[in-house]
């Protein structure tokens, strides 16, 4: 009975098939290295957030940027008592230390503070806009990961030919291209020459939130996504065309080439399953360049999302909306690579550091 019950598992050169006794054996192992990854990660994201926060507290308060100034826009007619208000209210009166405080005491009650550009709670701020540029990175994450995939198993599949040249040079290329270059160049030739799409923003200009209809969200959200998207797809494809060229070359391969099997059945049988899961994780771990890319991107496009918002309020001084949108942003990346950690550890047994 204990031979019927099996399980497959990565190993070197592949899939290997293990007893139950094993596979028993084989998960508890990997499980107690999984969960001391995931102790080990959560106890230096602690540590990185309360980092950040201190390091963007001190970057604001040294320098030159005066956030009330900023708030009143320079208006001359503001008296020196006004001033010493405005600065009562918002809190900057304080030490920087005492600033610190209050606000890493109310943070830990949930409140991330208010905003002084927009003049409502940052969660919320946050909440509208990291819904809109989330939408804009899936789209990205997703595209880019499959048809950097494709490109990737097409050009291994046809090592040294010329759709193989074609495809590093293209993924050489975007490795190398601006995103903010890239996005100019969409919007001049689809925006401006062709006027197939809006020039920016998320929504037609002028137009209630109630009058707005899918297709015109669509309109405006395609060039920003196809940005994000045209550069994430190099690193997935040369990722992938190196992963697979490795297992081209493997033993049990070569023996499967000597039976007969066709390019595709090698694809379906071996190259599939061996490639996948690490390309996943490559995108997992990509978070952090999206996020920094959709920044650039929402900047180009004007478009509403929580990249834009970042600098924004790091040029008008709102040192809450700023310190809330790096944690949340941060969190957002953590996730992402704790992910890809997880799953190079649970498909890939030989991965066996504390992370």
């Amino acid at each position: 009975m204990e031979q019927l019950i099996t399980g497959y598992f990565w190993g070197k050169g592949g899939f290997w098939r293990l007893s139950a006794s094993e596979s028993l054996l084989f998960c508890e192992r990997r499980g107690v290295i999984v969960t001391k990854s995931i102790v080990i990660r959560l106890i230096r994201v602690v540590t990185l957030l309360i980092g950040l926060s201190i390091l963007t507290f001190s970057l604001i308060h040294l320098s030159p940027m005066d956030p009330v100034n900023a708030y009143i826009g320079g208006d001359s007619s503001a008296s020196p008592e006004q001033i010493e208000k405005f600065k009562q209210y918002w809190g900057v009166d304080k030490s920087p230390v005492e600033q610190y405080f209050s606000w890493a005491g109310a943070l830990l009650q949930g409140n991330f503070g208010t905003s002084m550009l927009y003049r409502s709670p940052v969660i919320d701020i946050i909440q509208s806009r990291f819904a809109t540029s989330l939408a804009l990175m899936g789209m990205a994450w997703i595209l880019s990961g499959v048809f950097g995939y494709m490109l990737g198993m097409t050009a291994a599949m046809n090592r040294g030919k010329a759709v193989d040249k074609i495809i590093k040079w293209y993924s050489y290329t975007l490795v190398s291209t601006p995103i903010f270059w890239m996005g100019l160049l969409l919007l001049i030739v689809f925006a401006v020459w062709l006027r197939w799409f809006p020039v920016g923003l998320a929504v037609p200009a002028g137009v209630l939130e109630s009058d707005v209809q899918l297709i015109d969200r669509v309109r405006h959200f395609v060039l920003p996504a196809l940005t994000l998207s045209i550069l994430g797809v190099a690193n997935v494809a040369m990722h992938t065309r190196e992963k697979m060229i490795d297992i081209l070359n493997a033993e049990y391969i070569v023996f499967a080439k000597a039976r007969g099997e066709s390019k595709w059945q090698i694809y379906k049988n071996h190259g599939l399953r061996n490639s996948i899961i690490p390309a996943i994780s490559l995108q997992f771990a990509y978070f952090g360049e999206l996020f920094g890319g959709s920044m650039l991107a929402e900047q180009v496009f004007a478009y509403p999302g929580l990249g834009s918002t970042l600098t924004t309020a790091g040029l008008k001084g709102d040192l809450p909306l700023m310190v809330g949108i790096i944690l949340i942003s941060s969190l957002f990346v953590f996730a992402g690579n704790l992910i890809a950690d997880i799953l190079s550890k649970v498909v890939d047994p030989r991965m066996k550091g504390d992370g």
